[in-house]
């Protein structure tokens, strides 16, 4: 009964103060690759696929920062310089992104109106996915842990996916797909009672700290409430306005031209001195 009494006063406490209410979280991002280099080839040892994995693991960490009020909120990567171009390591393998970086992407979100807007781009080309937000299945559980001063509480939603598993080996590309259900786990926070948290999630009755769904992990690391140089948060306008059906349509069929070309060419040339070979 304690503890039920302390959090309604603190859902009160922030209520009386939401009117100018605004704060900036911090997350950090890692993700686990299911693509495998020159698998069972000549040439490419345990070691080289080790290196590999390391640094498209590497390339997967990313900081984020979501700026947010009472009812919306903007999501977008921490600017920072470019790293330099290096030379290969003495294992002679480079790791190359093909698609963009996403560090130009703004996710903006209304949870008051239940609509987010996507500014982001597919191979240069820029795009405003303009839409509803998802209606997510939470299930609540009263299992609780802290994430630096917060006590958090645990919520899941399951959902069927199909799984592409990526094999690249001896010049040909193979998929494989299968059908998985996914269990994600997100740890919300009732010390911060706004219906938020990182990129499209949201939905719970409280500020959502951590997310993970076994292969995506994003971790809250930082909070300022009522920062002294508080962000204003804007809805993007640029880019070609598209609902959230027809941009994943675009993507798709963005994705298996590349593949194509690269299937038919062995490889692939990006331009400004850049190759990609398969095999060989």
């Amino acid at each position: 009964m304690k503890t039920i009494i302390t959090t309604l006063a603190l859902l009160f406490v922030t209520a009386l103060s939401a009117q100018n209410f605004t704060g900036k979280a911090i997350y950090k991002t890692s993700k686990k690759s299911n693509i495998k280099f020159g698998e069972g080839q000549e040439g490419i040892s345990d070691k080289m696929q080790e290196e590999l994995q390391k640094r498209i693991q590497k390339m997967n960490q990313k900081t984020f920062i979501l700026n947010f009020d009472k009812t919306t909120s903007v999501y977008k990567e921490e600017e920072k310089l470019e790293a330099p171009i290096t030379k290969p390591g003495s294992s002679g393998i480079n790791v190359i992104s093909l698609g963009g970086s996403g560090s130009t992407d703004v996710y903006y979100k209304n949870i008051k109106q239940k609509k987010f807007a996507n500014k982001t781009e597919i191979m240069g080309k820029a795009f405003l996915v303009k839409d509803k937000l998802k209606e997510y299945d939470w299930e609540l559980s009263s299992e609780t842990k802290n994430i630096g001063k917060y006590t958090c509480y645990k919520a899941t939603f399951t959902k069927e996916v199909e799984n592409t598993n990526m094999r690249i080996a001896n010049g040909e590309t193979k998929e494989t797909t299968t059908k998985e259900t996914i269990v994600t786990t997100a740890w919300y926070t009732t010390q911060i009672a706004i219906s938020n948290g990182p990129k499209d999630y949201q939905g719970l009755p409280g500020l959502i700290l951590e997310i993970n769904d076994g292969t995506n992990m994003i971790v809250c690391t930082e909070i300022i409430l009522n920062p002294e140089n508080a962000v204003t948060i804007e809805e993007p306008t640029k880019g070609k306005v598209v609902s959230l059906k027809k941009f994943t349509k675009i993507k798709k069929e963005k994705n298996d031209e590349l593949m194509e070309k690269m299937k038919s060419r062995k490889g692939m040339d990006l331009g400004n001195g850049i190759n990609i070979k398969m095999g060989g």
